[in-house]
């Protein structure tokens, strides 16, 4: 991913950023103590005006299906009542606008993917054609070129190989492999927990690192993005915490109390 499409941080200019939010835990999300390490990198180097939406406080109805946005309307959906027409105009207003949610079953969390669907009015009909390689299958109707879209996702796997097969794989349908970022976080439920903050904070350094990296030269790099992956525990160690994890849950169910 390159500046071809017009998007450079001038170092007095003062970008839009948008976050969408989309673990139900919101701000206490594993994924957004991510999200903010490496917001905290960028706002270090650039000026910036941050917006965080937590995706589930929205009202959003479910997509029909009936296509009407790319027929009788014309990019606009039938569904006016609820808060997509809002967070569309947030989105074409944004110049850096970031997915921030973890995927619990090989995706997006259920009300990310509703969100997506509704924004299927954004793209213009696929007609049949087969996609250029690289390229979405649905172009967009609005001009994008001067944007970054990001996806920062955590999960609860030790590798980030096949864990985010299908979720990449719909990304690069939307958008297109040579528009869009991943930041991809594996072992994420460490971070929500207190007794590794010394291990995590290390780790949260080099995410803020890629903030400062996004900051001065408008991209990430493919090295970067790579060492981003590493897990912070090796496959045994992590194992027994999940295993330890796990059965201190079981053993909580069986004393009548109820999950955090």
């Amino acid at each position: 991913m390159d500046n071809k499409k017009g998007f450079a941080w001038e170092k007095d200019e003062a970008k839009r950023i948008l976050v969408l939010n989309g673990s139900p835990r919101r701000n206490s999300s594993s994924t957004m103590r991510v999200t903010n390490a490496f917001l905290k990198g960028v706002e270090s180097r650039r000026k910036c005006d941050i917006e965080i939406v937590n995706i589930y406080e929205l009202n959003i109805k479910p997509c029909m299906g009936c296509l009407s946005c790319w027929g009788r309307t014309d990019g606009e959906c039938v569904i006016t009542d609820d808060d997509i027409p809002q967070l569309k105009q947030k989105i074409l207003e944004a110049d850096v606008i970031i997915d921030s949610h973890p995927i619990y079953f090989f995706g997006m969390p259920g009300t990310v993917k509703q969100m997506t669907d509704r924004l299927l009015s954004m793209l213009l009909p696929y007609c049949g054609e087969v996609p250029v390689e690289g390229k979405p299958f649905h172009e967009p109707r609005y001009d994008m070129s001067g944007k970054r879209c990001l996806l920062i996702s955590s999960c609860g796997f030790t590798q980030t190989e096949l864990t985010y097969d299908a979720l990449l794989k719909e990304y690069d349908c939307i958008f297109g492999t040579e528009n869009y970022q991943a930041i991809l976080c594996p072992q994420g439920n460490i971070y929500a927990s207190p007794h590794f903050n010394e291990r995590t904070n290390v780790f949260l350094e080099k995410y803020a690192d890629a903030g400062i990296e996004f900051a001065e030269n408008s991209v990430i790099s493919e090295e970067t993005i790579k060492a981003l992956r590493k897990p912070i525990f090796d496959e045994r160690r992590y194992s027994l915490l999940v295993t330890n994890y796990l059965n201190g849950e079981k053993a909580a169910g069986d004393n009548g109390k109820d999950p955090e």
